[in-house]
């Protein structure tokens, strides 16, 4: 899958990955390989990436908006630490 994460001030993250976990408005979810289309407003909270060869990648984000279609991820961020 290929993840993308944006702030109003720069590109935070591109690259091929293997899963995303992301603190959505009613719960913490998880999007792996083939995930039906979502769109989804993000809380503050831990965004948890795991790569393709297999590293784990941490980030915080204040709240946002994630969209997911055909393997594609777009995560907008109000702030990335």
């Amino acid at each position: 899958m290929k993840l993308e994460i944006i702030t109003p001030d720069k590109k935070i993250y591109e690259g091929d990955i293997s899963s995303i976990r992301v603190p959505g408005k009613k719960g913490s979810f998880q999007v792996l390989k083939d995930h039906a289309p979502i769109i989804s407003t993000l809380e503050k909270g831990p965004v948890i990436i795991v790569d393709q060869p297999g590293n784990v990648i941490n980030y915080e984000v204040s709240g946002g908006v994630i969209e997911v279609k055909h393997n594609k991820i777009i995560l907008l961020a109000e702030s990335v630490r």
